[in-house]
């Protein structure tokens, strides 16, 4: 299984195994982080699951559709690596992939 690692508000890194096919916020809801919210469960519809991309992997990613764009617009620490967790899709090509949850707004 794919691995995700996040490093967490307080600066506590995780690794997490991750199936295929879930998004990236599933993968860190499974795995038991309770920090990254996802209210809206992953519709794209809020920004609650932000999260901040090493930039290692930017361009592993799919591109940002206009309604993740628009939310993240809300989010107070948007910043060129923000994405949606709920909008990637995890799988082996994101193998290694790091990602810091975002501060809370």
């Amino acid at each position: 299984m794919p691995t995700l690692i996040v490093t967490t508000r307080e600066g506590e890194e995780r690794e997490l195994a991750g199936e295929t096919g879930l998004s990236v916020m599933e993968v860190i809801r499974d795995g038991g982080i309770d920090e990254l919210l996802a209210l809206c469960g992953g519709c794209c519809s809020c920004a609650t699951c932000h999260v901040h991309v090493d930039p290692a992997f930017l361009d592993k990613l799919p591109k940002m559709g206009p309604d993740e764009d628009d939310l993240l617009d809300s989010a107070g620490e948007r910043d060129a690596t923000s994405r949606l967790s709920c909008q990637i899709q995890f799988g082996p090509a994101l193998d290694g992939l790091r990602v810091r949850i975002a501060a809370e707004d």
